[in-house]
């Protein structure tokens, strides 16, 4: 599996990009809203691929952040969403949006997504919720409470963002430590997902 693709930026057309490393051409789909961020032709660029194979193809999907590419394989392991559509559902909603109406039972948020109805929303929720249970149940064996992690678990508005955080694959460890010195106060739920993917992101 390729983790990353790291080289010059060759190609640029809705749908899709062609990175050039080492004389080799590789055509990796993306969220349009990922495309439009990416530079000009010809320059340097590093993208996170996920390598789909099937009997009939194999084909490569790309994304700036390992937070795009979590909630794309998340997406792939709800049933009904394929790669299409969760690359439909990617340009049109943040990792840390999508998250939050998860946690959040936010039907409404994620029907109004190309390709979502109010089925299949509840069918994401219900699985993600459900995928994120057995996790959790799991961590709990396997992981000691510091007396940090059992304060910031108190506030509603910050166990909010920790299992939100937790949807998009990190683990409570990690999320505790990139949360520790950000002052969460005065900041919405959204703020502190926002903030801890970025500490997240830094390995802070």
């Amino acid at each position: 599996m390729l983790a990353y693709v790291k080289g010059s930026l060759e190609i640029k057309t809705k749908g899709y990009i062609v990175v050039e490393t080492n004389g080799i051409g590789y055509k990796i789909f993306m969220p349009e809203s990922t495309i439009e961020k990416l530079g000009a032709v010809g320059e340097k660029i590093k993208i996170f691929t996920f390598m789909r194979v099937r009997e009939d193809d194999v084909s490569l999907y790309g994304f700036l952040t390992n937070e795009e590419l979590r909630m794309f394989e998340l997406l792939l392991s709800v049933s009904g969403i394929g790669a299409k559509g969760a690359l439909t559902i990617l340009s049109n909603i943040t990792p840390s949006q999508f998250a939050l109406a998860v946690i959040s039972n936010d039907v409404g948020m994620l029907k109004k997504l190309p390709g979502i109805g109010p089925k299949t929303a509840q069918r994401t929720i219900l699985e993600l919720k459900d995928k994120l249970k057995k996790e959790q149940e799991i961590a709990v064996s396997t992981e000691e409470e510091s007396s940090f992690q059992e304060a910031i678990l108190e506030d509603e508005k910050v166990s909010e963002a920790v299992s939100a955080l937790q949807v998009l694959g990190y683990s409570k460890k990690e999320i505790v430590q990139a949360l520790e010195k950000v002052d969460m106060k005065s900041l919405s739920v959204e703020d502190i997902i926002r903030k801890g993917l970025g500490n997240l992101a830094k390995g802070v």
